[in-house]
């Protein structure tokens, strides 16, 4: 293949990775019964005027898999820290001994269970959408490709190719979600 062909495909293959990264960093958010600093991720607490990731204001641990300890490098950031977990309404109740935060994470019920396998299937589903988007915008390249003088033999096997990492893409976000769905349903 041309130089152009393989520069399409290299910026594809990047493209479609990025999708999954974020995937995979929505669905770490996504609570599975299990304590997990995951879902403290982007929260933001105020830390003299600057909403700041409290991951950068306190150290997050998971003591077991029932909870959540959240140790601030300054107590007067406690109640800071606090007020942003109740405010992100993730359903959270912290619980503060003055040095450390606690966060109990309750058992999930069925129903709830299925909820959040059903945002798991959404999340995955538009991680499809983006990756066949990506995949019609490489298509439509490769279609430009021979009004610049590159033969159609070379245009089939990008096309050809570009289906090819799609179904490959497609394939790893199948595995996500069965994996977590499997998480989320494990008592």
């Amino acid at each position: 293949m041309t130089e152009k062909c393989n520069l399409c495909l290299s910026d594809m293959q990047k493209d479609m990775q990025n999708v999954l990264n974020y995937l995979e960093k929505e669905l770490g958010k996504i609570r599975a019964g299990k304590a997990n600093v995951k879902m403290l991720e982007g929260l933001k607490a105020d830390y003299y005027g600057t909403m700041t990731p409290i991951e950068q204001i306190a150290m997050l641990t998971t003591p077991d898999s029932k909870q959540i300890a959240i140790q601030p490098w300054e107590k007067s950031t406690i109640p800071a820290i606090e007020k942003a977990i109740m405010a992100a309404n993730l359903g959270f109740n912290p619980q503060n001994n003055g040095e450390i935060i606690r966060i109990v994470i309750p058992a999930l019920t069925e129903e709830r269970r299925k909820d959040l396998v059903k945002k798991v299937k959404k999340e995955t589903e538009q991680a499809k959408i983006n990756i066949r988007n990506i995949r019609r915008n490489v298509n439509t390249l490769a279609k430009e490709l021979k009004d610049e003088g590159v033969s159609e033999d070379e245009i089939k096997k990008l096309e050809t190719e570009i289906q090819k990492c799609t179904d490959e893409f497609i394939a790893k976000t199948d595995k996500y979600l069965e994996i977590k769905e499997k998480e989320i349903m494990t008592i």
